[in-house]
């Protein structure tokens, strides 16, 4: 005995009919999902050239600041040769200039110069200024207490000196 089975025609074209409608669903929300996807990527790519444009601009004034800070304080300031990625190489040393650029030193005896405001030195540019920053409170402080220093010893021997000739006029004053 074999049992046979009988398929009729129209359960087979009812069965293909409702896969090709899931399959053209399916499409049709692939394709769909696939707009929506470049369309948040078109947006994405805006917002990035808006945010580009942006940093570029506090880049450049960070620079300035940085500049106008430095220069009275240090001609440079050490940066941590630890706190530089991996990638930067086996740097033994290393300095940013009130330009923002970062002198780095190597094992080899080598020096590189990094202008830490182009583009392409940005990631740098945020680890050396995460260590470099926290550095500008003992500068500014050290610089205020040479300044003490100096007003106090200052002040100590102009007053002796104005003591001295206001001595030395009365006494010229009165022997004349």
């Amino acid at each position: 005995m074999t049992q046979e089975t009988v398929i009729k025609p129209e359960s087979v074209e009812l069965s293909v009919s409702q896969g090709l409608k899931q399959a053209e669903k399916k499409k049709q929300i692939s394709i769909q999902e696939l707009v929506e996807s470049l369309k948040s990527t078109a947006d994405d790519i805006g917002q990035i050239s808006e945010l580009s444009s942006e940093e570029k601009i506090l880049v450049s004034q960070f620079f300035m600041s940085l500049f106008k800070l430095m220069q009275p304080l240090a001609p440079s300031i050490a940066v941590n040769h630890l706190a530089l990625p991996a990638q930067v190489g086996d740097v033994v040393q290393a300095h940013i200039d009130p330009t923002g650029h970062l002198l780095l030193k190597f094992e080899d005896n080598h020096v590189e110069l990094q202008d830490l405001s182009e583009e392409k030195n940005r990631d740098l540019m945020m680890t050396v200024v995460g260590d470099v920053v926290p550095k500008f409170k003992s500068l500014t402080s050290m610089q205020k207490h040479k300044l003490e220093n100096r007003i106090k010893v200052l002040s100590s021997i102009t007053k002796e000196i104005q003591k001295s000739s206001e001595a030395l006029s009365a006494a010229m004053s009165t022997g004349q």
